[in-house]
């Protein structure tokens, strides 16, 4: 069983940037590859980006390449998500996501979700 808890959402303009972390409690967080999902009100929960186990390799949306950058640090068990140049359009609830052993952007395929953390751009 892997606790995952979000932080870092807020409020903040048009072109500002927020760093989000998902804290891992549990088993052994560096086990797991580790994505991050967010929807929007009236829209389905869709992929940003996700990271393998140890970090080795990261996967974007078009959305947000460029733009935003996934890692973790395995001796903190958490991983994190710096968001740079935010648009109105990134506004949803983010979430993190671990996989025992799968890496991917399917979301019903990750094994263990956090609550979320919500993200609102302001234009």
């Amino acid at each position: 069983q892997v606790q995952l808890v979000e932080s870092g959402g807020g409020l903040v303009q048009a072109g500002g940037s927020l760093r989000l972390s998902c804290a891992a409690s549990g088993r052994t967080f560096s086990s797991y590859a580790m994505g991050w999902f967010r929807q929007a009100p009236g829209k389905e929960r869709e992929f940003v980006a996700r990271i393998s186990w140890n970090g080795g390799s990261t996967y974007y949306a078009d959305s947000v390449k460029g733009r935003f950058t996934i890692s973790r640090d395995n001796a903190k068990n958490t991983g994190y998500l710096q968001m740079n140049s935010l648009k109105p359009e990134d506004t949803a609830v983010y979430y993190c996501a671990a996989s025992r052993a799968y890496i991917g952007h399917t979301s019903a395929r990750y094994d263990y979700w956090g609550q979320g953390t919500q993200v609102t751009v302001s234009s």
